[in-house]
């Protein structure tokens, strides 16, 4: 049977992009240790992959050669759609100052029980994406971060419109959509309804800081910090952030969580394990499995960036290669994480390998914003699921998509 890359070479220039974008989804890890062994940085037309873990760490540290200029069409003045810039450190780090890391044990307590009353309220029934997934990192929104009465499901479009059109629907990708207008379409609708709430929203916490009455939630914080006049951070600047929290907490959060369980399930003897890892008195025993489970079934297999002067990738290896400016390169993360040159034996599950070398929450000047909440939130998540006596899964439900969006539980 031909290789991957005889099959590449043999497919015309025009389909090459779409043969391989179907197997990074359907089947990669062969396929990407076939391109680290043989081929580590593949160019496209459409894209350049990058298939080892050295070339994927400096494309991802190295923002003054590969920036984030495809997010600004779809995210604008936002922060996270600016590199070394002013805004892009102040306005990260006013944000970080705001989640406290403090409160992390409380959020993971918290989000244990809010997950465990959803499945308690369910009568053995559920699906486990809509009232599961999604539903617990709405409510931390509304609880946590101060999206107080906000409708839930217009929370979810909101979260669920934004990162499609960024993160899914991106030049590349257009291979993979019908209308890739008709996202953008939505993104721009739904975003309008997330403003107006917002601004609302900010209003009254304003109002209420004139009178004497201070939150804790994250926009009462970030209302209080505008009003010292301390920072250039004005009224703006805070609707735009407090819809990034929205946006980066529930899309993400669902597909890491399903990703997990369903790659635990289609391994029973690793399911065994961490069901009693979960089902003791430590919290935090399911963590690795939850880790490993996204290492070998991560929500994002690349991080995308675009080339901003000619340069190499491989510098000094025997495929060292040129990258031309304006190239759309692709960190294929997923493929670093099993390069055996930056990990001991990859292809094992070891739920005691811990965070290094593994790019889950990202990496360098991009790394996720909530990565100390996410890392609590996802593994107390599937521990709570674990532990459900009996629970039977059907398959994970994508409707055509690049993220679950149904997926039905039945349990005693």
């Amino acid at each position: 049977m031909p290789t991957y890359l005889q099959r590449f070479d043999a497919t015309p220039e025009a389909q090459r992009w779409p043969l391989v974008r179907g197997w990074i989804f359907n089947e990669p890890l062969p396929f990407f240790a076939e391109l680290r062994q043989d081929r580590p940085i593949l160019p496209m037309p459409e894209v350049t992959l990058a298939a080892r873990f050295d070339d994927c760490t400096e494309i991802l540290a190295r923002y003054d050669l590969f920036s984030v200029a495809l997010y600004k069409p779809k995210q604008g003045s936002y922060w996270m759609a600016q590199d070394d810039t002013a805004v892009h450190w102040r306005e990260k780090s006013i944000m970080r100052a705001i989640l406290d890391f403090e409160e992390v044990p409380a959020i993971r307590t918290w989000v244990g029980n809010k997950t465990a009353a959803l499945l308690g309220a369910a009568n053995g029934s559920i699906d486990a994406v809509q009232g599961l997934a999604r539903a617990v990192p709405i409510a931390l929104t509304q609880e946590w971060f101060g999206y107080a009465h906000g409708d839930p499901a217009a929370m979810g479009q909101w979260s669920y419109w934004n990162q499609m059109d960024a993160f899914w629907n991106q030049p590349f990708d257009s291979i993979a959509w019908p209308d890739p207008a008709a996202i953008v379409h939505r993104r721009e609708l739904v975003s309008v309804e997330m403003a107006a709430y917002l601004l609302a929203l900010v209003g009254t916490r304003e109002a209420e800081a004139k009178l004497g009455i201070h939150g804790h939630d994250s926009v009462s914080r970030l209302v209080a910090l505008s009003q010292t006049k301390a920072v250039d951070f004005d009224l703006g600047r805070i609707v735009q952030n407090v819809g990034g929290l929205l946006i980066g907490a529930v899309e993400t959060t669902s597909h890491c969580v399903v990703n997990a369980l369903d790659w635990l399930m289609q391994h029973p003897d690793i399911l065994a394990r961490a069901r009693a890892a979960a089902l003791g008195d430590d919290p935090t025993a399911v963590d690795g499995y939850v880790t490993e489970a996204l290492r070998f079934k991560p929500p994002f297999p690349y991080f995308f960036r675009m080339c901003e002067q000619d340069t190499v990738l491989g510098r000094g290896e025997s495929y060292q290669a040129p990258i031309a400016k304006g190239t759309t390169v692709l960190a294929v993360t997923h493929s670093a994480m099993f390069d055996p040159l930056a990990l001991s034996n990859p292809d094992d599950f070891d739920p005691t390998r811990g965070p290094g070398n593994q790019f889950l929450l990202g990496y360098g000047l991009h790394e996720c914003l909530g990565r100390a909440i996410a890392s609590v939130m996802i593994p107390e998540m599937v521990r709570q699921s674990l532990r459900v006596t009996g629970l039977t899964a059907g398959p994970v439900d994508y409707k055509g998509g690049p993220v679950p969006e149904a997926w039905q539980w039945t349990w005693k």
